[in-house]
C-alpha cells in the first residue's frame, strides 16, 4: 500500500554528485543497490557496480559513464525508499540528468530504456563539441537579470554564452563557447560577482551548443515508450508537470540545451505547498541548494543508512 504525502517532494541530483564508493554503505543493508546496478550493467554491457565501486575517478566521470551511474544510484535509492516506506511522494523533479531518474520513478519511462537512453545522451553530448571549443562556469553573487545581460552583451553570432543552470538565488552555471565563457566571467567580475570560476567539465550542457545533439536525440526519443507520469514532474525547461508522454519527449528535448530552471522549480513546488523535500542519491547538492531556494523548507538527502533514517523521520 502506497500512502500519497502532498507536502513531500523528491528531487533527483544530475552529473557532479557521483564519487567512487558512493552508496556502498547502503549497499551493504540494501540488496536494491546492487541489484538496481545489476540491471544497468546488463543492459550497457559492463560491470557499472564495479566502476562505482573501484573507480578510477576519471573512467566514472566520462560522461557516458557518469549519466547510467546516477540514474542508476537515484533508482536505487528510490527502491530501498519503497521497500522501508509506505509513503510515496506527490511532486519530483530531476536537476537536469536527475529528471530521468525522476521519470523513471514516476513510472513514466521504463528503467532499462532509461538507461540506453541517458548512455545516448552522454554519447551525442560528448560528440556535440570538439574539445576545448566549449566550457562552463559558475557565476556567484549575482541577480539572475543580470548574469543573463552579462552572457547577452558579451555574445556574439560566432560565439554564444547562455545562463545554463539557475541553481539558487547568487549561484548560476553559463555556457556556450570557451572564449565567450572567458569574456562572461571577467564581465561578471566587473558587474560585483563574488565568485566566477570556469568549471572542469568536458560538455558546455544546456545551451545552444547542444542543438545538433537535440536534434539527433529526438529521433532515440521517438522510439522510447513514455507513459503519464504517475507522479507529478516539474520539467527543468519550463517549470510545469506535463501528463502527455509527447510533451515530455519534447522537454527532454528541449533541455539539452535550454537552461536548468532549478530555484523556480523548488519555489514552483514550495508554493504548490511542498515544505519537505528528499533528495536521492549521492550528495547533499540539492538538499543544500533547497535551503538556499526556500529557508523555510526543510530537506534530506539520502545516501547512506543514516541519512535515509533522517528522511524517514522527515515524513513521519
Amino acid at each position: 500500500m502506497s500512502v500519497t504525502d502532498n507536502g513531500l517532494a523528491f528531487v533527483f541530483p544530475g552529473q557532479g554528485s557521483q564519487s567512487v564508493g558512493m552508496l556502498q554503505e547502503l549497499a551493504a543493508e540494501h540488496a536494491e543497490v546492487q541489484e538496481t546496478y545489476a540491471e544497468a550493467s546488463d543492459v550497457l554491457g559492463f560491470d557499472l557496480w564495479r566502476l562505482v565501486v573501484d573507480g578510477p575517478a576519471e573512467e566514472l566521470n566520462l560522461t557516458e559513464n557518469t549519466q547510467p551511474a546516477m540514474l542508476a544510484a537515484g533508482v536505487a535509492v528510490w527502491r530501498v525508499w519503497r521497500k522501508v516506506s509506505e509513503v510515496v511522494p506527490a511532486w519530483s523533479a530531476g536537476h537536469s540528468l536527475g529528471e530521468y531518474t525522476a521519470l523513471v520513478c514516476a513510472d513514466a519511462i521504463a528503467y532499462r530504456d532509461a538507461v540506453s537512453l541517458v548512455r545516448e545522451r552522454a554519447r551525442l553530448m560528448q560528440a556535440a563539441v570538439a574539445p576545448g571549443v566549449g566550457a562552463m562556469a559558475a557565476i556567484l553573487g549575482l541577480d539572475d537579470h543580470v548574469v543573463v545581460e552579462v552572457c547577452s552583451s558579451v555574445s556574439t553570432a560566432e560565439q554564444v554564452v547562455t545562463p545554463a543552470n539557475f541553481n539558487a538565488p547568487g549561484q548560476v552555471v553559463i555556457a556556450g563557447h570557451a572564449a565567450a565563457v572567458e569574456k562572461a566571467i571577467e564581465a561578471a567580475k566587473s558587474h560585483g560577482a563574488k565568485r566566477a570560476v570556469i568549471l572542469p567539465v568536458s560538455v558546455p550542457s544546456h545551451c545552444p551548443l547542444m542543438q545538433e545533439a537535440a536534434e539527433k536525440f529526438h529521433a532515440i526519443l521517438a522510439g522510447v515508450k513514455i507513459e503519464s507520469p504517475a507522479i507529478t514532474v516539474i520539467h527543468n525547461v519550463d517549470v510545469a508537470p506535463h501528463p502527455a508522454p509527447e510533451v515530455i519527449a519534447s522537454a527532454l528535448e528541449k533541455q539539452l540545451y535550454g537552461s536548468v530552471r532549478w530555484a523556480d522549480s523548488v519555489r514552483f513546488m514550495y508554493e504548490q505547498g511542498v515544505h519537505r523535500f528528499v533528495e536521492c542519491g549521492p550528495g547533499k547538492v540539492l538538499a543544500g541548494l533547497t535551503k538556499r531556494i526556500a529557508p523555510e523548507a526543510r530537506a534530506e538527502a539520502v545516501f547512506s543508512p543514516d541519512s535515509l533514517n533522517k528522511a524517514l523521520e522527515l515524513v513521519k
